[in-house]
């Protein structure tokens, strides 16, 4: 009698462990991104994992969304190479990843401009006094320079992606 039980337990367990692998989006949890890719005329950001899509997200910009950011306050996403260098999660637009411009470049080129090249951009949720309107926000750009989701996307790119994660954002 024992024996069976402990071979039916062991059946059960399996059982329980492929159940909790195949609950939607639980598969791929384990799994962190490799890449960012965002496509500012798209208004697009994709995790990728050795070259496969993971997910994908439709997103708001900074104001003034065409063009490289050149400049503190141009409300301007910056273009380019970077890196997620940092993570908040108490910031005012929800959690928020650190994304590393400007890089060498950008400095050298706001300083041929005599300007500051600005800095703080990140990949952020929505701020408290405006969570509930979720989706909506992407109805028009809206960051000084960010890249915004929901905060329930947020949730979903701070599990997959971690600090050091190259981002590539493109025109």
């Amino acid at each position: 009698m024992k024996k069976n039980y402990v071979a039916a337990f062991g059946v059960v367990g399996l059982v329980l462990v492929l159940l909790f692998c195949l609950i939607p989006g639980r598969a791929q949890a384990n799994l962190k991104a490799d890449k960012v890719v965002v496509f500012k005329s798209d208004r697009l950001l994709i995790l990728l994992k050795d070259g496969e899509i993971l997910k994908t997200y439709k997103v708001s910009l900074g104001r003034n969304p065409v063009g490289q950011k050149m400049y503190q306050g141009d409300s301007k996403t910056p273009e380019g190479l970077y890196y997620i260098d940092g993570r908040n999660a108490h910031s005012r637009y929800y959690k928020s990843l650190h994304i590393s411009y400007p890089n060498a470049i950008d400095k050298e080129y706001a300083r041929t401009l005599g300007v500051s090249p600005g800095g703080e951009i990140m990949i952020h949720g929505l701020p408290a006094k405006f969570q509930q309107i979720g989706e909506k926000h992407r109805v028009m750009d809206w960051t000084r320079g960010c890249i915004a989701v929901t905060n329930a996307e947020i949730e979903e790119i701070w599990m997959y992606v971690a600090d050091g994660t190259p981002i590539e954002i493109n025109p």
